[in-house]
């Protein structure tokens, strides 16, 4: 079962990569305050790379404008994948924290998970969501991995 409007977000864990290398970040954190959550099925990948990421790097601001706090990119990728996309893509210098998911284990929590032949750890349905003090207000989860259309920044733009 996916989650849903009006669900808490699961408990979990996430890494960022930090100084020292990764750290862990505790998924109570995503729960403090309005937060926008995207997720990407890859770092590096055609359509995550290309359109994703930068409809929400152009929107951060945009974001923080009508009150979110945080802007969080989810990928089913090491940490260091997800710290080099993130300068690669622009994402750290907009305020965007691309979190990995290393092992999948929360995004499977989420019920958004992808299993297919060559992915060790599977990966990510692409979606786009509001949470309000660990609350999901708004999410919208695309039919294929390859659009970008109600996942967008853009998209999660005009929800606010």
């Amino acid at each position: 079962m996916s989650i849903s409007k009006g669900d808490k977000l699961p408990a979990g864990k996430l890494f960022k990569l930090g100084e020292n290398g990764p750290a862990e970040v505790d998924t109570a954190e995503l729960s403090q305050g309005r937060v926008a959550i995207f997720a990407v099925p890859g770092a590096f990948t055609p359509t995550c790379s290309n359109s994703h990421m930068p409809s929400f790097v152009k929107n951060a601001d945009k974001f923080r404008e009508k009150g979110v706090s945080r802007v969080v990119c989810v990928t089913v990728n090491d940490p260091f994948v997800a710290g080099a996309w993130s300068k690669a893509t622009g994402a750290g210098d907009a305020g965007i924290e691309v979190l990995a998911d290393a092992d999948g284990s929360y995004t499977k929590a989420l019920g958004l998970n992808i299993e297919g032949a060559g992915w060790v750890n599977g990966r990510s349905k692409r979606y786009a969501m509001l949470v309000d003090n660990g609350t999901v207000t708004e999410i919208q989860v695309e039919e294929a991995a390859g659009a970008c259309t109600i996942s967008s920044g853009e998209s999660l733009l005009d929800l606010v």
